[in-house]
Parts: structure tokens; sequence; C-alpha cells
């Protein structure tokens, strides 16, 4: 897999390696490596048996965020990683390191969620693998950067994004082989899929509430300046009425319109002085 930037030029992978894919990458290698150690021994343990889980549950439910970290063999594990390396550099970049974590682990628990409800006890199989998370990080690069081109090895020519994370998907599906926990795919996928329209959503609904205190502060201060404006004018007119007849025959209303625009313009003059 090759990428190319929209700007210009081709090069493989992102280029730089971010603290929390880093971190994962680490995480999951030192336990394939002990899962070769020990021979199977961890597989049982950590991965997801939705047999189990149910049978004696809450005691294995750890499992839903254990099985991630295990490979069934060095293709899987080396395919996953390079996926997470490819599609989530740009995102733990843009996002920052806590909330692309947070992202990538939730994924992947949801991808060992849906084949405990979609298969439940009846199932046989041992449920392995980062693939949950790692199809969560491609619908976000999918949503992020839908007209990035990409090269996939063997094909000679750029896809879009757009297209090309849909049709790999679809490939995997059709053509993965037996044993793949598709469920686990489609629940990552899925929780890929309603975060960013849901983050989406939110901004929006931002931006909304945000122009919407505008407005209303805006509307305000044009209240305050229109009833400054008019106080203005009859403080103007009093004085023209000093000018001629004296302040000894003002009304004591006058007066007391003039104590108070005083009192205001002072109070209006402390309080920008501080």
């Amino acid at each position: 897999m090759n990428y190319r930037q929209q700007t210009s030029g081709f090069r493989f992978g992102p280029g730089v390696l971010t603290p929390f894919i880093k971190t994962i990458l680490i995480a999951n290698v030192a336990v394939f490596l002990l899962q070769s150690v020990l021979r199977g021994q961890l597989d049982p343990l950590l991965g997801l048996n939705p047999r189990l889980f149910f049978s004696e549950f809450p005691n294995y439910s750890y499992q839903v965020f254990t099985y991630m970290f295990l490979h069934g063999g060095f293709f899987h594990l080396a395919f996953n990683m390079l996926a997470l390396w490819m599609f989530g550099t740009e995102i733990e970049q843009g996002w920052g390191a806590k909330r692309f974590a947070t992202f990538y682990l939730i994924a992947g628990i949801s991808g060992g969620v849906l084949p405990l409800f979609v298969q439940g006890i009846f199932s046989q199989g041992l449920i392995i693998g980062a693939s949950g998370a790692v199809y969560g990080v491609l619908v976000a690069y999918w949503l992020s950067f839908p007209n990035r081109t990409v090269f996939f090895f063997p094909i000679p020519f750029p896809l879009k994004v757009k297209w090309a994370i849909p049709g790999f998907m679809l490939i995997g599906f059709f053509f993965g082989g037996a044993g793949i926990a598709h469920t686990a795919h489609l629940g990552g996928a899925l929780f890929g899929l309603i975060y960013m329209k849901l983050d989406w959503r939110s901004k929006s609904l931002g931006n909304k509430f945000r122009d919407l205190r505008f407005k209303r502060q805006t509307a305000k201060l044009d209240k305050r300046r229109k009833q400054a404006e008019t106080a203005m004018k009859k403080v103007d007119a009093i004085l023209d009425r000093i000018n001629e007849v004296g302040i000894e025959n003002l009304t004591k209303e006058e007066r007391k319109f003039l104590e108070d625009a005083s009192s205001n313009m002072q109070n209006e003059k402390d309080h920008n002085q501080r």
C-alpha cells in the first residue's frame, strides 16, 4: 500500500510514528511474541470466546478488550499494524493521541461486542485480532480524506480513498476465506461511522448555538445603543432648555433625568477603566 498526498509526490506511508500507534505496535508485537512462546496457551484466556463469555459471565467480560491484542499469525499481525500505521497516523495527528486512543479502543471493543449479539452463545469460534479497531480507523480515514489518492498493491493505478476503502472492505468480506470474524470487522466499522457522524453533527449544533448566542448578543448591544442614543437626545434637549430658561426653571422630572443620566455615564466610565 502506497499513498499520495493531495499536494504532490509519492511516498510509502505517512513517514512518522505517532505516540499511541507506537504504543499499540509495541503492545501487539509483545503479545504476539508471548503467544509464540506459550504456544496457544494465551489464546483461550485472552481471546474472545462468546460461549464462555455468556456461560461464565461476568468472569470473562474482559475478553472484549483483550482479544484485540492477539493475532493468529505473523501476516495477520503485520497487515493490521501496517493498516493502522498507514491510515491512523494522520487521524492521530489531527485529533491528538488521547482522543485517537479512545476512538481506537472503543472501536475494538465494538468489534468484540457485535459478534456477541449476532452469534451469541451458539458461536463455536475464538475471536482474536485488532481488525475491528482497524476497520473503525479505516472508516474515520475514509470520511476524513475521501479524495486522497492511494495505491493498493498489486493494482497498477491510483484510487481515491472514497472508492478504495469500501472496495477493500468488500474484497475482505467476499474473499477473506474461512475463519474471518466479519461481524467483528462490521462492529468496528459501524462504531467508526456512528462516531464520525455524531461528531460532525455535534460540531454543527455547536456552531448553530454559537451563531444564536452571537445574534442575541448583537441584538442586546443594538438595543442598548438605541437606548443610549435616545437618552442623549433627551439630555441635549434639556441642556438646550437650560440655556434658554436657566437650570432653576427645570421640572423635577427633567432634573431627575439629568442626574440619572450623569450617574449612568459615570458608571459606564468606571466599568471601562477596569
